[in-house]
């Protein structure tokens, strides 16, 4: 197989050997999680195992079960989080919903769809990478129904200050869910959903060197005490009944050998990825580009750069032929033909969001790496045809 150097690690991961070897485990163990006999009943220790790995990776302490949902997804998970909470209850505090403009499309798909049925949603300004939490708070005058904010920006690395929005939100109207997507946090930046103020918090395991195809939500005490969240998928009542459809097993326990590799070397892989990200500004700062720094806190692992006036299809396209994988944005989007809004949000201009990459790292990249990218990328910048504005 050939071998990348591969800097596109907030679209997905190298699975890591620990899921991997659980992943093969788990194949021999077939039974049905749900089922009560011995192959049933082994499989389903292999899933509540896997669930108190992701539970202890969060920094919480499960009491039931139903307080992590496996699902499909980090999108399935947010999908859960949004249309759950505010299809539970009749709308006794308004049909409010405050959010950022510059949230991951399962998340802003999601909004864009309950405003057709008559719910209102406010977008706070994350210019510059940092939250207006002002503007979010006096939004919260109106009694809001749902908070739903990112933790840390896909595109940009921006980690948001959004604990001081759902302190606000919980202080101002007790009954607001609080839901916070940390895909792209998840064991890259400290966090624990009670130090959040989060009532709910999506995580996906492919981010973390785990397999595609499985996600989770945490639902706190409160949620389940109040009975503020609805499935969303409905049928056999896997789940604690809130997603229904047979567990991944497989994909489950791959989620939870990664949480439990990646947490043993957490701060250590935070301080890879910043020293190497540092490294890239450093050689980056002589060539001609622009490096799109937040203005407020940011995650390690991100770093979003605008070339000039050279479209970043053809500066990917560049890359890939020297064996360096990147990214135009968000892999969800990237074969989307209009702007990023989370660039646009930023502050860049629909032409100079047509001109920026992402370069994402793990804690496995190295310096040599790194060098080898900024050469390429310093030949590129020589050689490439820059289109007229």
């Amino acid at each position: 197989m050939k071998q990348w150097i591969y800097f596109d690690n907030s679209a997905t991961t190298e699975l890591c050997d620990e899921a991997k070897a659980a992943m093969t485990e788990a194949m021999e163990i077939y039974g049905n999680p749900s089922s009560l006999h011995g192959a049933g009943q082994a499989s389903h220790l292999l899933l509540e195992k896997a669930r108190g790995q992701v539970a202890a990776a969060l920094g919480v302490r499960l009491t039931r079960p139903s307080e992590l949902i496996f699902t499909a997804s980090g999108t399935e998970a947010n999908n859960q989080a949004i249309f759950g909470s505010v299809y539970a209850k009749p709308r006794r505090i308004g049909n409010r919903i405050v959010t950022t403009d510059c949230e991951h499309p399962s998340v802003a798909a999601s909004l864009e769809r309950l405003e057709k049925e008559g719910f209102e949603v406010v977008r706070i300004p994350t210019k510059g990478g940092i939250l207006d939490t002002e503007a979010a708070i006096q939004a919260l005058e109106t009694p809001t129904v749902l908070v739903t904010m990112m933790l840390v920006n896909n595109e940009t690395g921006a980690r948001f200050e959004v604990e001081k929005v759902f302190d606000a939100a919980k202080k101002k109207h007790p009954e607001t869910v609080t839901h916070c997507d940390c895909v792209q946090g998840f064991l890259k930046v400290p966090f624990t959903p009670t130090a959040l103020k989060a009532d709910l918090v999506t995580v996906s395991a492919h981010k973390i060197h785990g397999p595609k195809g499985v996600g989770a939500l945490y639902v706190s005490p409160a949620i389940h005490k109040t009975k503020q969240l609805a499935p969303h998928l409905y049928g056999g009542g896997q789940e604690s009944g809130f997603r229904a459809g047979t567990e991944n097993l497989m994909g489950i326990v791959g989620f939870g050998a990664a949480c439990a590799h990646v947490s043993t070397a957490y701060q250590a892989n935070i301080d890879q990825m910043a020293r190497l990200r540092a490294l890239l500004e450093e050689k980056l700062s002589g060539e001609n580009v622009t490096l799109n720094v937040p203005g407020g806190q940011r995650a390690p692992h991100v770093l979003s750069i605008t070339l000039p006036r050279i479209k970043s299809q053809t500066m990917l396209n560049h890359l890939s032929g020297r064996g360096i994988c990147v990214s135009s944005g968000s892999a969800c989007s990237a074969r989307a033909t209009h702007p990023s809004a989370a660039l646009l949000a930023f502050g860049l201009t629909a032409a100079d969001a047509d001109c920026t990459i992402r370069v994402s790292l793990c804690e496995t990249n190295t310096e040599e790496e790194v060098i080898i990218f900024c050469e390429a990328i310093h030949e590129g910048l020589e050689n490439l045809v820059r289109i007229k504005r």
